[in-house]
């Protein structure tokens, strides 16, 4: 399932990629953090297909060794605010600068009745971790996501 085609070069987007009883989630971008904003969109999709107000910003931090270990502590601490808060995220900003990030996310209270959450992702695994540019200069950014 795709939201939006990722076929000429530098368009943003993400996808997932099904796994036995987990999800693959890649976001694709002109530059690294906007990889990373649509991970985290393809992360929400799991979870719902409903429309998400931007009504309440989330300001949050992380940090790890390297891009493709932030990556998966980037979608972790989404998950954490999302369970924490019972918040639903549409709209990500993110910063990076070496191995810290910092991030704005925008979203609403989960409505279960409107939102209809299909499922609650547990983790982002370390399995098949992968940040990088192609040769078009296009950022991916991808995991595996236990649900």
């Amino acid at each position: 399932m795709s939201a939006s085609a990722v076929s000429a070069p530098h368009r943003a987007g993400w996808e997932h990629f099904q796994l036995a009883a987990d999800v693959g989630v890649r976001g694709y971008g002109r530059t690294v953090e906007e990889a990373f904003e649509q991970g985290a969109r393809a992360l929400t999709a799991i979870v719902t297909a409903a429309k998400i107000a931007e009504c309440e910003t989330v300001q949050v931090k992380c940090q790890a060794p390297d891009l493709d270990l932030l990556f998966a502590e980037w979608l972790n601490l989404i998950i954490y605010e999302m369970s924490v808060r019972k918040m639903l995220f549409a709209r990500f900003a993110v910063r990076i600068r070496g191995n810290h990030l910092t991030g704005t996310m925008w979203g609403e209270p989960i409505d279960v009745a409107r939102h209809a959450p299909a499922c609650e992702p547990k983790a982002a695994t370390y399995t098949a971790v992968k940040v990088a540019q192609d040769a078009t200069g296009t950022w991916s950014a991808a995991c595996i996501v236990d649900v």
